[in-house]
């Protein structure tokens, strides 16, 4: 993977502020980082092993193998010869992105108090590749953003949409495991707004899941909340605008991704413009003009954007006029779509066993 200046600069950042942060690998940061469990192995003495990669950061890694084995009798003895841990990742395209980190064995511990299985921390040699660091890095600070930037909302246009990869603002909400048509107007880490046709009195409190279509790459975003504010749209008895609070436990980790990019990009943008607008030279007694990108960017950041949300509301009485109600099959796939295939169910349900 080829990187730009700002890509290393950006790398660099993630290893000096994340260098000591340990990732535990659960199923569903598997499924994000698109790593397959299946092939990562190691490498020691001529010997190749398959493992199960319990944890990593940007100095260690943690595996668990039996202790019967090969690996643990080849890595574990004295004066054992470097480790070689083999990463295996999905590139968006479906291309693998594969890479071996050399590593010396530091630590072993029982897995679980058992006699069969073992923890081995493998610490690196020497820094890992850029691939690891961006991938890695990308991940804890999406995680980062989640807590301390909780309330930043981004209105949903058609700027916003196509940079957060949803493919439309009309999307289904199930409100008790019943499907509605809704039209997205804003989103943040903790929650959102939509409107849709309902009545107010009935829906406060009420526990939903809201479905979003995304791409690059193509996903189902399932995200569950619970109803927490409800209004009638002005006008309209038959159409309500409803916050949403969304589950902090179950949140999609790539949610999270999807909104830190498009927060961190936008943040770079009107830095890069203020910094623009700073090294021109503006007369005295003249109010210096905002540049109509900065202008832009502002107006989609700020959920009290009176202007954006009369749009938006406007947008939703139009669409959900003409749009037909969903189909009572759509419930059904709500349970499916919260698990994509593709992760190895007994490898997960180990490194998940590890992280408890």
């Amino acid at each position: 993977m080829g990187f730009s200046v700002t890509t290393n600069q950006q790398i660099n950042n993630y290893y000096d502020t994340y260098r000591e942060t340990e990732i535990v690998f659960t199923k569903d940061i598997l499924r994000t980082l698109r790593i397959d469990p299946r092939q990562i192995y190691i490498k020691c003495g001529g010997s190749q092993w398959p493992c199960i990669i319990n944890s990593t950061s940007f100095q260690f890694a943690k595996i668990i193998v039996g202790t019967s084995g090969g690996a643990f009798t080849q890595i574990t003895k004295k004066d054992a010869p470097p480790v070689n841990l083999r990463y295996y990742f999905f590139s968006e395209d479906n291309t693998p992105l594969t890479f071996f980190v050399t590593c010396h064995v530091t630590n072993v511990t029982p897995y679980m108090n058992s006699q069969e299985l073992a923890i081995i921390t493998l610490t690196f040699t020497q820094r890992p590749p850029d691939d690891l660091i961006y991938k890695l890095g990308t991940l804890m600070d999406a995680n980062d953003s989640f807590i301390n930037r909780k309330e930043d909302r981004i209105t949903i246009d058609e700027v916003s949409q196509r940079k957060l990869g949803i493919d439309k603002k009309e999307t289904i909400v199930f409100i008790e495991n019943v499907p509605r048509r809704c039209i997205l107007i804003n989103l943040s880490f903790s929650g959102g707004k939509i409107v849709f046709v309902g009545i107010s009195q009935f829906l406060n409190g009420k526990s939903v899941v809201i479905r979003l279509l995304c791409s690059e790459p193509n996903e189902i975003i399932d995200i569950r909340g619970t109803i927490v504010a409800v209004h009638n749209v002005e006008g309209r008895k038959d159409l309500v605008q409803a916050g949403i609070k969304f589950d902090d436990e179950q949140v999609p980790l790539s949610y999270k991704m999807r909104l830190n990019n498009y927060l961190t990009t936008n943040r770079k943008i009107i830095l890069n413009a203020a910094q623009t607008n700073a090294v021109k030279t503006v007369p005295v007694g003249e109010k210096k003009p905002q540049s109509k990108e900065s202008v832009q960017i502002q107006s989609q950041a700020n959920p009290a954007d009176s202007s954006a949300s009369a749009n938006s509301t406007q947008a939703a009485q139009n669409n959900l006029q003409s749009t037909p109600s969903a189909s009572p099959d759509t419930a059904s796939q709500v349970t499916s779509a919260a698990n994509p295939a593709g992760i190895n169910a007994s490898q997960s349900n180990t490194a998940d066993s590890a992280n408890n």
